[in-house]
C-alpha cells in the first residue's frame, strides 16, 4: 500500500518507490487539487533533492501534472523543502510535490506534498489523496506522458529564499566576532545555500561534502551524532567556535560546539528558545511534540508561556504556527517552527541562529550549554528502535488500550495517548512508546535526571516487547 507517513510516502526505490507509483500518486494529488480547486489554472510547485533519480522523479511529475493542464514550476536544480515552501507561497501555488526522503538511508525515496499555505499537508489531506490511489489503482492504467508546451516552467528557488532569510539573522554580529563555522551540508541541498550567505556576509566558513553524492558518503543522511565524525574533526583542527550540518533536503540540523562535542537537537531547541525570549523579547505560545526534551517545559513556566504538546510530525507544529498560536515549536529530530518564518522545517534558519546565539552572546556553545543546565536543571534523554512486528504492534495497541498507571515501577501522574502512550513522572522524567511514521518500527524515548534511570526505563520498554 502506498501510505503517507509522519513526513510523506517513503519507500525503497525499485520496490515500492517506483515510476509507475509516483505517476499513480502525482495523479491522485491533481484529481484532489481539481476537487478542492475546481478547474481554474492551478500552479503546483514541484522539486527534488540530491538522493539517486529524484530529478527522474520530479520530472515525471511535471508531466503528469502538464498534462492535467496544470502550471507547474519545476526547481533547475535539487532544493531544500523550506526553499519550495517560500515558492508556494510566492507563487500563489495551490500546492507543492517535493521528491525526498529526507534523512532516510539511500536506497530511499520519498514524495512530501505542501498545501497551498506552505506547511506539509495534514492528514486529511493525505488520507483523501491515499484514496485517490487506490481508486486509480483500481481503475487506470499508466504509460509515460511527454510534457505539454507552455505549462512547465523551471525556476531558481535560491535567489529568493537567500533573500527571504538574509534580514532575519544578525550577520553583523557574526562578523564582527569573528565567528568561524565548519559546515557538513551531507551531499545534500543546502550546499552554495548555507555556505554562500555565510559567505557573502564575510562570516569565516570551513566546508566539507558541499557536492552531490547520492551515496552520500556511505553514511545514512541525517545530522545524527555518529554520522558527524568528519564534522567533529574539521571544527577542532581548524578551531572553528561551532559546526552545523544539514540533512539531504536542509530542514534539519545537528551542531557540534567548540570542543568538536555533538549538542543533542532537544539542547539546542531549549537554548534557542531561551535565547529567543531574552534577546529578543519573543512572547507567546511554545509548542512541542510528545518525544521532545520538557526542558522547553521548564522555559515555558519559567516565563509563564502557554505550551502545547503535539504527534510527532512537524505538520502539527506548522498548523498551530498559522494559526499564531506559538512563537516557537520544536520536535527531538532537530526541527523547529518560528513566528514570521516558514511553516516548514528550516535547518538553514536554525543552524544560522545557533551562530547568532553564540556570537550575540559572546560565550562559546559550551558556556552557553552550563549557564543553561544552572538556570533550568540537566536533563538526559535516548531513544531506541525494535522492528515493529504484527506481535509487537499488537502488544503495543493492547497497552495503549489500557494505560496502565504504572509503567517501569513508576506511578504516572498523566497519560498520553496523542502518538503512541507516553507516562509522565514526576521531576519532568517520562518515557514514551510509539509506532514510527516513517520506518517498519517500533520507537522507545525517555528522558530522566541521571543516565542511570533513563537507561533503566528504556530496557523496561525494550523487555517489555521481546
Amino acid at each position: 500500500m502506498i501510505k503517507f507517513g509522519t513526513s510523506g510516502w517513503r519507500a525503497i526505490m525499485g520496490e515500492e518507490f517506483t515510476f509507475y507509483n509516483v505517476r499513480l500518486v502525482v495523479q491522485a494529488i491533481a484529481n484532489c487539487l481539481r476537487r478542492r480547486y475546481g478547474q481554474d489554472e492551478l500552479a503546483v510547485i514541484v522539486g527534488y533533492d540530491t538522493r539517486f533519480l529524484s530529478e527522474r522523479f520530479a520530472l515525471e511529475a511535471a508531466k503528469i501534472l502538464s498534462h492535467n493542464r496544470m502550471r507547474v514550476f519545476l526547481a533547475d536544480r535539487d532544493a531544500p523543502s523550506q526553499a519550495q515552501a517560500l515558492q508556494i507561497i510566492k507563487r500563489k501555488a495551490k500546492g507543492g510535490i517535493n521528491f525526498t526522503a529526507s534523512f532516510n538511508p539511500p536506497e530511499y525515496n520519498g514524495l512530501k506534498f505542501n498545501e497551498a499555505s506552505g506547511a506539509p499537508a495534514m492528514p486529511e489531506i493525505t488520507d483523501e489523496i491515499e484514496a485517490e490511489v487506490t481508486r486509480l489503482q483500481r481503475n487506470q492504467a499508466f504509460c509515460p506522458y511527454y510534457s505539454r508546451p507552455g505549462y512547465i516552467e523551471k525556476i531558481d528557488m535560491q535567489i529568493d529564499y537567500l533573500k527571504y532569510l538574509q534580514p532575519k539573522i544578525n550577520f553583523a554580529a557574526m562578523r564582527e566576532s569573528g565567528l568561524r563555522i565548519g559546515l557538513d551540508l551531507l551531499y545534500g541541498t543546502s550546499r552554495e545555500y548555507i555556505d554562500e550567505i555565510l559567505e557573502e556576509n564575510g562570516v569565516i566558513t570551513e566546508e566539507i561534502h558541499g557536492y552531490v553524492d547520492p551515496y552520500f558518503g556511505g553514511v545514512v543522511p541525517s545530522c545524527k551524532e555518529e554520522n558527524l565524525k568528519e564534522l567533529k574533526r574539521l571544527v577542532k583542527e581548524k578551531k572553528c567556535h561551532l559546526g552545523i550540518a544539514t540533512d539531504a533536503d536542509g530542514d534539519r540540523f545537528g551542531i557540534i560546539d567548540e570542543r568538536g562535542n555533538f549538542v543533542d537537537a532537544n539542547i539546542i531547541l531549549s537554548l534557542l528558545l531561551d535565547y529567543l525570549i531574552r534577546f529578543k523579547g519573543w512572547r507567546g505560545g511554545v509548542a512541542r511534540s510528545v518525544a521532545t526534551t520538557h526542558l522547553i517545559d521548564r522555559v515555558a513556566r519559567q516565563y509563564d508561556l502557554p505550551l502545547y504538546r503535539t504527534p510527532v510530525g512537524f505538520k502539527y507544529l506548522a498548523k498551530l504556527l498559522l494559526e499564531k498560536k506559538i512563537i516557537f515549536g520544536g520536535e527531538e529530530s532537530a526541527s523547529i517552527a518560528f513566528q514570521g518564518h516558514l511553516p516548514e522545517k528550516d535547518g538553514i534558519y536554525a543552524g544560522l541562529l545557533v551562530a547568532e546565539m553564540v556570537a550575540v552572546s559572546g560565550k562559546s556553545l559550551s558556556q552557553l550549554k552550563n549557564d543553561f543546565f544552572r538556570t533550568y536543571g540537566r536533563k538526559v534523554n535516548a531513544h531506541r528502535n525494535l522492528s515493529l512486528t504484527p506481535e509487537r504492534k499488537k502488544k503495543l495497541n493492547d497497552l495503549i488500550a489500557s494505560r496502565p498507571e504504572k509503567f517501569a515501577g513508576r506511578q504516572a501522574y498523566h497519560i498520553e495517548t496523542v502518538d503512541g502512550i507516553k507516562w509522565d513522572f514526576d521531576n519532568d522524567d517520562w518515557i514514551l512508546i510509539r509506532p514510527s511514521g516513517t520506518e517498519p518500527l517500533i520507537r522507545f524515548y525517555a528522558e530522566a535526571d541521571s543516565i542511570r534511570e533513563l537507561e533503566r526505563l528504556l530496557k523496561f520498554a525494550l523487555d517489555y516487547f521481546q
